[in-house]
């Protein structure tokens, strides 16, 4: 048996702390906070998208940074695993549109507590409001964990601190100070998963409007690098939603100035189809007006925008509308192009990019090449992924990873 202290009592932590507790070891979770897992309360807007819905090959192909070393976590613990974990756990879950899993109840707080129910019945021990200051070493060793209330001997720790993301939950980066502390190399934080400020002001007069299955390709020095399908919302700065979450995670290490955001409104229908529908409407309602006809086809709030940048003139009857006007519509219905001024702030940022570089880090075991004993997961590490799930379950399972390499 060996005595391990686990830091951080988020998704990660609890799923590390129980992984080590199964194989016979006494743990101990150090948590700053009043309870565990602060920040799962508040993801999927309260309702915890636990994981996906995809083997491990489709949920690789959805992390953004170092998809290569998570290969071997995925494996020990693939998103069906997690699901059996949590539905064995007596938690019941539901998969939801685009493949997202969210517990049966809609409450994100029965996530947590599945995973403590985990951990107490396994024997873990809790210390609350206890935050770790420092750890130690000796010999490249892991010596001791010093608390603002005590130090502690351990044979090994495993910190599970997360990111620098909404910082009010606890998330302050204690986990990269640690590592640098003791020789890591911390790649250079990027806010990620979050909104984008828009170039212009032509998104405050569409605030609130929601756009579904749309399309939106990222766009870098005019190279697409990627294409979304979903939904996006306008807001007061700029743009928001699952989409753009996703898409700020991919250019988030960019010259943002370089970056252009292209959103196809029609994606279902080609040039042409979309031409013949034009076509037809304008047939259908030759006597009305252009602003009156495009409401078959657009929301009424996007219309002007789309006008205007055609320098079209809504009043006119579409009847007298000429060819190249209505190429000029069909070209911006298919490309409403945005520039990106720059990302909104770690405190609305869903995740942390960057952290423990992964080179220094045994992807086998998440233990330390540098620090023998000592054991990074989750949010902490330079890994993430785009939004539905995938990070939640990078913790889980670079956390059972961790705490599972731990035996006698």
């Amino acid at each position: 048996m060996k005595n391990v202290a686990v830091i951080g009592g988020g998704a990660a932590g609890l799923m590390a702390a129980y992984a080590a507790a199964k194989n016979g070891n006494n743990v101990t979770v150090f948590e700053k906070n009043e309870k565990c897992g602060k920040k799962i309360y508040i993801t999927g807007k309260g309702r915890c998208n636990v994981t996906h819905n995809c083997d491990e090959q489709e949920f690789l192909q959805n992390v953004v940074s170092n998809p290569k070393f998570l290969t071997g976590a995925i494996y020990n613990l693939s998103p069906l695993n997690t699901v059996n974990f949590f539905e064995e756990g007596g938690l019941k879950l539901k998969v939801e549109r685009g493949a997202r899993i969210f517990p049966a109840s809609n409450k994100a707080s029965d996530v947590t507590k599945c995973l403590e129910n985990y951990c107490r019945n396994t024997g873990v021990n809790f210390k609350f409001n206890e935050k770790v200051v420092k750890i130690t070493t000796l010999h490249s060793t892991l010596s001791q964990i010093i608390t603002e209330k005590s130090t502690y001997n351990f044979d090994c720790a495993i910190v599970c601190t997360g990111g620098i993301s909404y910082p009010l939950t606890g998330s302050t980066g204690d986990g990269y100070k640690f590592a640098e502390e003791l020789g890591h190399t911390v790649v250079p934080l990027k806010q990620g998963l979050c909104g984008m400020n828009l170039k212009g002001g032509f998104y405050k007069d569409l605030q609130g409007l929601s756009l579904k299955n749309v399309s939106l390709s990222v766009y870098y020095c005019d190279k697409l690098i990627k294409n979304f399908f979903g939904e996006m919302l306008f807001t007061h700065y700029g743009i928001s939603g699952p989409i753009v979450l996703s898409a700020s995670s991919m250019i988030n290490r960019l010259d943002l100035s370089k970056v252009r955001l292209s959103v196809d409104l029609k994606p279902a229908l080609s040039p042409e189809q979309l031409e013949r529908r034009i076509l037809r409407d304008f047939k259908e309602f030759k006597n009305k007006n252009l602003f009156n006809c495009l409401r078959e086809l657009l929301p009424v709030a996007l219309i002007p925008e789309i006008l205007r940048r055609g320098s079209l003139d809504g009043d006119k009857k579409v009847n007298s509308v000429t060819r190249a006007e209505r190429l000029c519509l069909l070209t911006n219905i298919k490309n409403f192009d945005m520039l990106v001024t720059s990302l909104r702030g770690f405190d609305e940022a869903i995740i942390t990019c960057g952290g423990v570089d992964v080179k220094e880090i045994n992807p086998k075991t998440m233990e330390s090449k540098l620090v023998r004993n000592l054991y990074f997961c989750g949010e902490v590490l330079d890994v993430d992924a785009f939004t539905g799930g995938f990070n939640l379950q990078i913790a889980f399972s670079t956390g059972y990873t961790a705490g599972n390499s731990i035996k006698d």
